[in-house]
């Protein structure tokens, strides 16, 4: 019986002065604003907070995203989690 491993795939962020930031292994850029940039990626749900935000480089084909802008905060949160709250709130609002 073969066992199958789950492949973790590469994901680095790279902070450089709080003002730039290169992210790899992205999926989707799901929305930005001058705020608050949420990226899906390999490792999750990355959001990044700050004020005057941009996305200036996207590759899609290579899952590479820089950023810049002042960033106050990153945070991860799990892809999975992300889906439960969402069809939680859309089973709530439905019943």
């Amino acid at each position: 019986m073969e066992e199958q491993q789950k492949t973790v795939k590469a994901h680095k962020l790279v902070v450089n002065n709080r003002k730039t930031s290169m992210v790899t292994g992205v999926l989707d850029v799901l929305s930005f604003d001058l705020n608050e940039i949420l990226l899906e990626t390999e490792q999750g749900m990355l959001l990044v907070k700050g004020t005057d935000l941009h996305v200036n480089r996207l590759s899609v084909e290579k899952g590479e995203v820089d950023l810049s802008g002042t960033i106050d905060s990153v945070s991860y949160s799990n892809i999975s989690q992300a889906k439960k709250q969402e069809e939680s709130f859309w089973t709530k609002m439905f019943k």
